[in-house]
């Protein structure tokens, strides 16, 4: 019942699906461009249509009640954004503990413009030795989707070559928060 309302909600707001998930059960998906709120509300009804059991990283403190139970019925994880914590390694384990894992990640960290993307995605999937689903939203045609998979290489600057290639042509919805030449 969720996926068809969900499925219903998207259609009756003009979007479309595009592309499909690869096989197997442990991946991470990045979530881009993210420049609005609306991206996490089209993301998590695309991701209940699909039946997919989906984790994201929020900040610990906004876990309290009652957002907390409600950031976690939505596949929230509680983690310490502190260089010090280790969160790569803390979500290989992750990985390696459990026997499905699909972890979304907005590489941006962000809604507003940023220079770089963060890395700590590529160095999960790395570490995980887990594939890396380039998922998206482009408001310019009100699409959302996957583009498509990539295995990471550990040549990070060929890697991510390929990953800005596949975003340079999608509308955030907030295009000048969105820099998608310094990927």
């Amino acid at each position: 019942m969720v996926a068809f309302l969900s499925k219903m909600a998207l259609i009756l707001f003009g979007w479309k699906e595009e592309g499909r998930f690869p096989e197997g059960k442990k991946y991470v998906v990045v979530a881009a461009p993210h420049t609005s709120m609306f991206d996490f509300v089209w993301g998590r009804l695309y991701y209940n249509w699909r039946r997919k059991s989906v984790r994201f990283m929020v900040k610990d403190k906004y876990f309290f009640f009652p957002l907390g139970f409600l950031l976690k019925s939505l596949g929230a994880l509680p983690v310490k954004m502190d260089k010090r914590v280790g969160l790569v390694k803390l979500m290989v384990e992750e990985f390696r503990r459990r026997d499905e894992f699909l972890l979304t990640i907005t590489p941006e960290a962000t809604r507003k413009r940023v220079n770089r993307w963060k890395m700590g995605f590529y160095h999960i999937a790395m570490g995980a030795q887990v594939p890396i689903v380039l998922g998206y939203i482009d408001y310019k045609t009100k699409t959302l989707g996957v583009k498509t998979t990539i295995i990471p290489t550990g040549n990070e600057e060929v890697d991510m070559e390929i990953i800005r290639k596949v975003y340079e042509s999608v509308g955030a919805r907030h295009p000048e928060k969105f820099n998608n030449e310094k990927i």
